[in-house]
């Protein structure tokens, strides 16, 4: 294992952040992931363009103007297509998932594993909580028809412990954060509060398409440092940290992983969601390393939440509270 280096623990540890530069392989690793998601697109397009829903298929668009083409004209972010989890709500046994092998060897990737490791120990269990985000340029996005808002624009104010549930407000969770496309200033990339983590878990507020949000009377923006990101950086976060994304002001789409990890036997905040065991010294042989078995693993939670109708939030957090009048 090669890992972080001590240096680089005692930054993540001091300043509750830190850039892990070309980390991840983009021969490797990114450009699998964007030929899976080529395939995504393409039957989507033909599926819209089927129904009539969409004007042409737009084969020989780049996957950026495809995506977001077909964003405008249906005016809705098709996210869940991509999507490598399930919505908090209304699943459905047909609820789009994409669970391809590109993604699997992403969240088993042992370069990022080794990085994992210097952070959270050699335990590590590949918890549920991760998403593939594919933002359109706000100007060009799917809007709310009722207030005009973006419906996927920039991401609130917020700690990652804020949006699981109570039960993993002790486990070690750590956020791993990559684009698959260069992800500077312009297209919307991270922003964080350096040392923010020290504060312990704030008070969060629903806030619309932009998640759940730190109403500003908790915790001030001053401090705010921007992490523009190439092709292979990660980003890695305390579950304490706060952080939000700027808009993406860009011409292109800003294309990201959000995966975390804890220690094995740890909660991981959504229990009802599948995780799997990544590594293992102490247990090898418990290391998941098929990616159809993981799939499945997904496929089999879709089955049982649609038929017991679960819809069930996953945050702590009400409107009527005080912070967020």
């Amino acid at each position: 294992m090669s890992g972080l280096t001590t240096a680089q623990v005692d930054q993540f540890e001091e300043d509750g952040y830190l850039l892990v530069e070309q980390l991840i392989s983009p021969t490797e690793v990114l450009d699998p992931l964007i030929t899976e998601y080529e395939g995504v697109l393409d039957r989507l397009a033909t599926a819209l363009h089927a129904k009539g829903r969409i004007a042409a298929t737009y084969s020989d668009r780049s996957f950026s103007d495809r995506f977001t083409r077909i964003e405008q004209e249906t005016n809705e972010t098709n996210a869940q297509f991509f999507d490598f989890s399930l919505p908090q709500g209304g699943v459905r046994h047909d609820t789009p998932l994409w669970l391809g092998p590109a993604v699997f060897r992403a969240l088993t990737y042992q370069p990022l594993l080794d990085a994992v490791e210097s952070i959270i120990g050699s335990e590590i269990y590949s918890n549920p909580v991760q998403h593939v985000r594919i933002k359109s340029p706000e100007r060009l996005g799917a809007r709310d028809e009722m207030t005009g808002r973006t419906k996927m624009g920039a991401t609130n104010w917020h700690q990652d412990n804020g949006v699981l549930l109570p039960v993993a407000d002790e486990s070690h969770i750590l956020t791993a954060w990559f684009s698959l496309n260069d992800a500077g200033v312009e297209h919307g990339c991270l922003q964080v509060i350096p040392r923010s983590h020290r504060d312990g878990l704030l008070e969060h507020c629903p806030a619309g398409p932009g998640g759940l949000e730190i109403p500003e009377r908790v915790a001030s923006r001053e401090a705010a440092i921007p992490l523009p990101t190439r092709r292979g950086d990660v980003i890695l976060l305390t579950m304490k940290t706060m952080h939000s994304s700027l808009s993406n002001v860009s011409d292109e789409i800003r294309w990201s992983f959000d995966l975390r990890y804890n220690p094995i036997g740890q909660e991981t905040g959504r229990g009802a969601f599948p995780g799997f065991v990544a590594r293992s010294h102490q247990h090898p042989e418990t290391e998941l390393r098929s990616p159809e078995e993981w799939a499945e693993l997904w496929y089999r939670a879709r089955a049982d939440l649609a038929a017991i109708n679960y819809d069930l939030p996953f945050n702590r957090w009400s409107a009527d509270a005080d912070v967020c009048a």
